[in-house]
């Protein structure tokens, strides 16, 4: 059975209890009977994706006036909804994962509203991790490049001037990237006392300035 199916079928076994908990109660009367139309509407012809795939609820209507009550129903229990025509027919629906929590509290299907927040906390904390991940790559890969480039750089100007022609500061920090290849700047600043990330970095602008004169032979 679907997850849709199972979902209609609690729906329909709650609808019984809570007409008749309900039939004689006099206050609040039209929202119980809104109440009652959207169980009844979503029994006959409503479907609720599998959240493992999607977040989709919806209502298929018989008219546009069914589709308009349905709306407003929707509207009085404090639910945003959309409307749509889908091959002839009006459809009311949901794409919102917490509006779609929030209809499934309100049809009284608490077992699949349990099975919706549980796939949709494990989704939300697999997106928490794949972002980081694509976050440490992005800066593993930014670092990888800076690094490439400073080695090119420092190795042209070993073979062109030699490092020890170079001022003092700049030759410590060109002699310890080639040592350090892998390093971040913050690693390498832990290497040379009182120095930063940004005087780590502005030496190796130095250097790129200088590694680009070579190359232009403006130097």
């Amino acid at each position: 059975m679907s997850f849709s199916a199972e979902v209609r079928d609690e729906v329909k076994n709650k609808y019984f209890t809570f007409k008749n908990r309900h039939s004689k109660i006099t206050e609040n009367r039209e929202l119980i009977e809104e109440k009652e139309f959207l169980m009844t509407l979503f029994v006959r012809s409503g479907s609720v994706s599998d959240p493992e795939k999607l977040y989709h609820l919806d209502f298929v209507c018989d008219s546009s006036e069914e589709a308009e009550k349905t709306m407003r129903a929707i509207r009085r229990f404090g639910i945003a909804a959309k409307r749509m025509q889908r091959k002839g027919r009006p459809l009311v629906y949901l794409k919102d994962s917490n509006a779609i929590t929030d209809m499934l509290a309100l049809l009284g299907a608490h077992n699949a509203l349990l099975h919706y927040e549980n796939v949709r906390v494990v989704k939300e904390m697999r997106g928490t991790v794949q972002r980081r991940v694509n976050f440490e790559t992005a800066n593993i890969n930014k670092t990888v490049s800076a690094s490439l480039r400073q080695v090119e750089d420092i190795e042209l100007i070993r073979d062109r001037i030699g490092l020890r022609n170079l001022p003092e500061p700049l030759r410590e920090i060109a002699e310890l990237r080639l040592e350090l290849p892998e390093a971040t700047l913050q690693e390498l600043s832990g290497r040379i006392p009182g120095v930063g990330r940004s005087g780590i970095n502005h030496r190796f602008r130095k250097l790129a300035k200088i590694a680009d004169e070579l190359r232009n032979g403006s130097l």
